[in-house]
């Protein structure tokens, strides 16, 4: 292609826009609408998404073993367990009774040495040898609960999955709610672009005709109203883009300032981390919208 027919095409795209404003107005405040809500549930999902990884780093299975049983026995069992289920498994540790003991010391008792004293001839976590298991994927832990307990000489199995299945659980409902909405919105977005498009196409018939008539190519009548509806597509993208980067940077001061309890529990993603991925989707998704149903409504409605 010359470049002077590259500047001829967009320049006529460009015509087009200005001749039917309203239309293509109306058409970019939509597709800005799809891309922006595109953003905030990318945006929301991701950072479901890292708070589940998290909570799965930071939540395991405690496996406690018959009082009986002595630290070699136990493990055994430990290496039985790291066999098995070693593709399960991310890490798997032992924690004697003596550890667990001082473990709970500096927790509840910390520098009030006093306490601790009491109990100097005396461990009250005796026979309370464990096994702090954690695992690769959350989503396995029932499998994994119910292998543990199967297993002669484990006395009981501690864990506690409600946080991390309840914001997964959130997550597929939030991301089934994101595809109902974005779909309803890029129906009225493809209505709206072949409108334009139609509609552009209609001013420019007798346009179109005389150029047919000189030897226009099927591209050169075509390719204006395509490079209109990809430019539609385009700016409706990059406007909620722009949007994003100062709505989600308040949104998270907002929250953290608004609600300090929650600054040692939520963790938000900082925005650089999924920006780039999340700005070329939705620039690929403006434009290949504006691109394709341009491209296939001036083929049924172009009749030169």
């Amino acid at each position: 292609m010359r470049i002077s027919t590259f500047w001829f095409c967009m320049k006529q795209g460009l015509v087009n826009i200005c001749r039917n404003i309203w239309f293509s107005l109306a058409s970019t405040a939509i597709i800005s609408a799809c891309i922006f809500l595109f953003c905030v549930f990318f945006s929301v999902i991701t950072n479901i998404e890292y708070m589940v990884r998290t909570a799965e780093t930071t939540m395991g299975i405690t496996v406690f073993f018959d009082e009986n049983l002595t630290e070699d026995e136990i493990k055994d069992i430990g290496a039985k367990i790291e066999s098995d289920k070693s593709g399960m498994i991310k890490e798997i540790k032992f924690v004697s009774a003596e550890e667990a003991w001082d473990g709970f010391k500096t927790e509840y008792f910390g520098e009030d040495e006093a306490l601790a004293e009491g109990f100097a001839d005396d461990n009250p976590l005796a026979g309370s040898s464990s096994y702090e298991i954690r695992l690769n994927n959350i989503t396995d832990q029932d499998g994994m609960v119910a292998y543990l307990e199967s297993i002669d000489g484990v006395r009981k199995v501690n864990y506690s999955n409600s946080a991390a299945t309840g914001l997964a659980s959130f997550n597929r409902i939030l991301g089934l709610l994101f595809a109902v909405l974005i779909a309803m919105l890029l129906a009225v977005a493809v209505f709206l672009i072949s409108n334009t498009i139609s509609v552009a196409a209609e001013f420019r018939k007798n346009e179109n005709r005389i150029m047919r008539l000189i030897g226009a190519t099927n591209f050169m009548i075509r390719a204006p109203f395509v490079v209109e509806g990809t430019i539609l597509g385009l700016v409706g993208a990059a406007i909620p883009l722009g949007v994003m980067l100062f709505v989600y940077r308040q949104t998270v001061e907002y929250v953290m300032n608004r609600f300090e309890l929650l600054s040692g529990i939520i963790q938000f993603l900082p925005l650089g981390t999924f920006y780039p991925m999340m700005a070329a989707i939705a620039l690929a998704l403006g434009g290949g919208l504006g691109f394709f149903v341009s491209f296939f409504t001036i083929r049924k409605e172009l009749r030169v």
